[in-house]
């Protein structure tokens, strides 16, 4: 077989250019670190992402400056910049394993986890603001929030990374990092901990401090579940579990893949809907399936 290989290459032109090393090149850059399929799952999902976003661009920049919503603006803009950041973690995997590019690779890393994680923070501080979250006090209130936390996790994400040596952002099963893994099960142990919170709240009399969405509530679910079972990963893998780094690499790719796009239907999506009326129409059947009007019939 390794000679009908070679009588092949020998009879191909020696064109760096031609059609076969570009097939391979891309099959490598695809199939490089973690796996073709663990890839294309990354890139299909957040490339679809930022192109219905291309597509929806105009009526999305019409509505909002009609709308004149600051808070509106600046999720839609940062949602914009961290699905780019979030399609080039994705596209570019190989950097991962590929030497000379650890750098890259971590910077890169460093800044698109960081960013997904300011509008995941800074969704949670609007939760918790409840009905009263609206107008430029609000946003500044919660974007100012959110950007101390994720700077702090930020600052000490680089600590390790570029002061202890810590490999943060490289996953090897083979050379398993304790202080790396105690770093994410800690950053688990306390975004499980807040959504679980929030999901104690929807069912306690605090409720009616929450905004009375249950499209909110579905996206709290989907998150407690997701932190709770990436926790559960890196605990596993810390302690040498094959099972729990492929269950770790498992909760990556949907985490990477879907956020965006949970994000936008939860938060944004009633908002560039053509009709207003239509959008009231919808929070009041969400509001009155969720059963929030039972106490006007008691």
């Amino acid at each position: 077989m390794q000679a009908l290989n070679s009588i092949t290459d020998s009879q191909l032109p020696q064109n760096p250019n031609n059609s076969s090393s570009s097939v391979n090149g891309l099959y490598g850059w695809l199939g490089e670190c973690h796996g073709f399929w663990h890839n294309l799952a990354l890139i299909i999902p957040s490339f679809i992402f930022v192109l219905f976003l291309a597509f929806q661009a105009k009526r999305s920049y019409r509505k909002l400056s009609n709308g004149r919503s600051y808070i509106m603006i600046s999720y839609y803009g940062c949602l914009w910049l961290v699905s780019l950041l979030n399609l080039a973690w994705c596209s570019l995997q190989a950097w991962e394993c590929t030497p000379g590019k650890e750098m890259a690779w971590n910077i890169l890393s460093l800044f698109t986890t960081s960013g997904m994680l300011f509008l995941e923070v800074s969704l949670v501080a609007f939760l918790l603001q409840g009905n009263y979250a609206s107008g430029l006090e609000a946003l500044t209130r919660t974007f100012a929030v959110s950007g101390l936390i994720v700077g702090l996790d930020l600052l000490l994400k680089a600590i390790y990374l570029f002061g202890f040596g810590v490999p943060v952002f490289i996953d090897n099963i083979e050379h398993s990092h304790q202080v790396k893994w105690g770093l994410w099960v800690v950053h688990r142990l306390v975004l499980t901990a807040v959504y679980g919170f929030i999901l104690f709240m929807y069912h306690s009399k605090w409720r009616e401090r929450l905004p009375a969405r249950p499209a909110f509530y579905k996206y709290v679910t989907i998150m407690f579940i997701l932190n709770a079972l990436a926790l559960l990963a890196c605990g596993l893998t810390g302690n040498g579990s094959n099972f729990g780094f492929w269950l770790y690499s498992v909760t990556t790719v949907c985490y990477h893949a879907f956020y965006l796009p949970l994000l936008y239907i939860t938060f944004l999506a009633d908002f560039f809907q053509e009709e207003d009326l239509n959008l009231e129409n919808v929070y009041y059947s969400e509001m009155k399936d969720a059963g929030f009007f039972d106490a006007d019939w008691e």
